[in-house]
């Protein structure tokens, strides 16, 4: 099945101002529980299973009153350009008609739901719940209503914290967070959200399976799969243990008709922490940086190893001087699992890193001429970008560029890029919208190679160059792995 079957739970309601407002279902309102206000997991429990008709008849109620308070339903409004006419993209039209027939700006607005995260006011939801959103509200599921703040939108695990604007001396009923490396197949949960903006829905399920990827196209797959049902606008979602501790956020469905199947998937909360507590704490959020490119062990891999079982991550490229080639790792080595936690894939490796904190000392069993070993790795940040590795042309340069910032190749950036260690040139990283570098029809991401025939060694040259008035620019970029000259005039 491709994966443009998976239809994700955003966006899920689309309401257009010239259709109006849809009305949505009140709340029972429920007495809140004391906040929150760590969000640390607490000690794992043992799990018991029903033994008796009237165990199995027992109620959930007590948890969704518990931790109904905390999920809010999230009302994200954008503006959007809509085409006046089906004729407004058609060349002849546009010759003769001018610009009749262009978009017009419309606004949108969109539901998903989120999760109270600390007593002040935070709240994690889904990165595509608030994407590109002009103004954000939450509504309680007592009915109040909040304008929010977008405080960290993380794409990389699709995950945003927003934080309320005016909390008038308000304290909020915050989840407390589970360690989601506990949860096992077969547990039960609860997920909770707003599904096709209905209102506060709950619905029960197990856990299917974990450390699920191929799901969404983001850098930290690992996903908690569920069979609690999950519809459009659960996005940001809390999924709960019978404890009332929230052990994922719900992110996306696998359906061919846009309702539930029976398959959903959450970010685990131990990923969702991480950006929870950038969000709380109002700071940015670092990823640590490993420093080698991996592959999967397959069936035939595993046999040349010696190993009995297809797993683990192998390392084919080492960044020269990197965290990784400082740990004693190189080409060949298989990572098998962090910290005691198994390691399946490189997908697996990455989220195990992404969850630790940097200056931890995690313990990384290595695989190497058949032996295994415990390897002491520091956590590291990427290295950031220094300031003459950066250059802006201003959008108000007398300048074809002006309006592109562009930053000199490193190899953290150029593993993040998917681009070789030792890659030269200079990348996009931004471009002003409107201005000569976009008219040009260079892109975020393009890696300038050459300008003129000078080579981009540095940002520094890359300035120097484009900041000259020439009348034709020959340009060398690669784009999407492929290496194109361009010619450009005026």
């Amino acid at each position: 099945m491709s994966l443009r079957t998976f239809v994700f739970s955003s966006l899920a309601l689309v309401l257009m101002a010239v259709a109006g407002t849809v009305a949505v279902t009140s709340w029972t309102s429920h007495e809140p529980p004391v906040a929150q206000a760590s969000i640390a997991p607490p000690a794992v429990e043992e799990r018991a299973v029903p033994q008796t008709d009237a165990q199995v008849k027992l109620s959930f109620a007590p948890v969704v009153q518990a931790v109904s308070p905390s999920v809010v339903n999230v009302y994200a409004t954008r503006i959007e350009q809509q085409a006046t006419s089906p004729f407004a993209s058609d060349p002849f039209f546009s010759r003769f008609f001018g610009d009749q027939f262009q978009s017009r700006p419309r606004e949108s607005r969109s539901l998903g739901s989120g999760v109270i995260v600390d007593a002040g006011g935070v709240i994690l939801t889904n990165s595509h719940v608030i994407n590109g959103a002009t103004d954000i509200r939450i509504a309680l599921n007592d009915g109040r209503e909040f304008a929010v703040d977008l405080v960290v939108e993380d794409k990389q695990t699709d995950l945003a914290v927003l934080r309320v604007r005016e909390p008038r001396d308000v304290t909020f009923p915050a989840v407390t967070f589970a360690n989601s490396d506990d949860l096992l197949v077969g547990d039960l949960v609860l997920a909770i959200g707003n599904p096709f903006g209905v209102g506060q829905t709950v619905t029960s399920g197990i856990v299917s399976a974990l450390a699920r990827t191929g799901v969404e196209a983001s850098d930290y797959e690992f996903f908690i799969q569920t069979d609690a049902a999950i519809n459009p606008g659960n996005s940001g979602g809390a999924l709960v243990d019978l404890d009332g501790r929230l052990v994922g956020i719900n992110t996306a469905i696998y359906s061919q008709t846009g309702g539930s199947v029976g398959i959903g998937f959450a970010i685990p909360s131990n990923m969702a922490r991480v950006v929870a507590e950038a969000g709380v704490s109002g700071g940015d959020i670092v990823r640590p940086w490993f420093g080698a490119k991996m592959q999967a062990v397959n069936a035939d891999i595993a046999a040349s190893l010696g190993m009995p079982a297809p797993h683990g991550a192998m390392i084919t490229e080492v960044a020269p001087g990197g965290p990784a080639e400082r740990a004693g790792f190189q080409a060949g080595d298989v990572v098998l699992s962090v910290d005691g936690q198994r390691v399946d894939d490189p997908s697996a490796f990455n989220f195990r890193l992404a969850t630790k904190a940097i200056g931890d000392v995690a313990q990384l069993e290595r695989l190497r001429g058949g032996a295994t070993e415990m390897l002491a790795f520091t956590i590291e940040a990427a290295p950031s970008a220094e300031q003459d590795a950066v250059a802006a042309i201003a959008p108000s340069a007398n300048s074809r560029f002006a309006g592109v910032t562009v930053r000199q190749l490193d190899p953290a950036l150029s593993e993040a890029k998917g681009l070789p260690y030792d890659a030269k040139g200079v990348i996009v990283t931004a471009i002003e919208a409107g201005s000569p570098a976009e008219g040009m029809g260079l892109r975020v991401d393009d890696v300038i190679l050459a300008l003129n025939d000078t080579e981009m060694t540095d940002a520094q040259a890359f300035e120097q160059q484009a900041s000259q008035r020439v009348r034709t620019w020959q340009i060398i970029l690669q784009r999407d792995g492929r290496v194109t000259r361009a010619i450009v005039s005026g």
